[in-house]
């Protein structure tokens, strides 16, 4: 009876020892470019000999934003403060000095949020970003074209932006812009329109310019807002820089030296294997669950 008694515990308790495998439910899994499984401080090891890292998001992705905390976090404990720099898409260059007075602390929350046009998802999703920067005076950039002259290019190609004056083109790249419509990013915004850029002229083209402007100018102000020894990470969504796109593209134009490293958030059903299309998407992926929350 005893050994009936011992063997069902045995039994029970590598029940409980199988379930507890088969439930084990990560919030995300890191990945490298070629798919193998990555180690959280290697990729941060890398991360702090980067002059620039892009870590590019899905803007409703509540994992990716509490992940992009953590990396500058983490970042931090391995640089000086006045190594890291943080830049943002989510802030045009016309709200730069409204950016780094929040920054520095001299200007108040609602002034900023008032002032400042930051994204409806601003207070779950970047306010914390802020803050970080601002509790421990990190610089920070926001990168981003005005949509006003992304609109004006999207309807009227880059020849509206000819006779800007001085001061609008200082918040630009500089002009005029060369737009390369070989890059992979350019031409599969092409497709979406059923075909090449050229072959579309204005409304394909116009908007393929459009997403440039937004490229070149957030490369412009990643490349002029950091110093030797610094290191700038960026927040933007992810389509500005996967497979080494977008923006990388025009950092490899203007500062072909820059060592820029490249993450890219995913979403998958499984979190076991990095998914045949998701290769090469970036240096790191990391791949979160695509039934996980979202901010909106």
């Amino acid at each position: 009876m005893r050994f009936l008694r011992l063997a069902t515990l045995f039994c029970l308790l590598g029940s409980l020892a199988s379930f507890t495998l088969r439930g084990d439910r990560p919030a995300y899994r890191l990945f490298t470019s070629t798919g193998q499984p990555a180690d959280y401080d290697q990729m941060l090891a890398e991360l702090t000999q980067a002059d620039v890292v892009l870590f590019g998001e899905q803007h409703n992705d509540a994992l990716a934003h509490w992940l992009e905390l953590q990396v500058a976090k983490d970042l931090l404990k391995l640089k000086k403060p006045s190594q890291l720099v943080i830049g943002m898409e989510m802030f045009e260059r016309d709200v730069q000095p409204l950016v780094a007075q929040y920054a520095a602390g001299t200007l108040a929350d609602t002034a900023f949020e008032r002032q400042a046009r930051p994204w409806p998802n601003y207070g779950t999703d970047y306010r914390p970003l802020l803050q970080f920067a601002r509790e421990n005076h990190l610089p920070v950039i926001g990168t981003n074209a005005p949509r006003p002259f992304a609109r004006v290019v999207a309807q009227r190609s880059l020849t509206a932006l000819d006779k800007l004056p001085g001061a609008d083109r200082a918040l630009l790249a500089p002009l005029p812009l060369k737009v390369d419509y070989d890059l992979p990013g350019y031409k599969n915004m092409a497709a979406m329109f059923g075909g090449s850029s050229q072959a579309h002229g204005g409304g394909a083209q116009n908007i393929i310019q459009a997403q440039a402007l937004k490229d070149a100018t957030m490369a412009h102000f990643i490349e002029t807002s950091r110093q030797p020894g610094q290191t700038l990470l960026h927040f933007n969504g992810s389509y500005h820089s996967d497979h080494h796109d977008g923006i990388v593209a025009w950092l490899r134009q203007s500062a072909p030296k820059l060592r820029v490293k490249t993450i890219s958030v995913v979403t998958q059903e499984q979190l076991q294997t990095l998914e045949k299309e998701q290769v090469n998407v970036a240096d790191y992926v990391v791949v979160v669950p695509a039934d996980a929350a979202k901010t909106y």
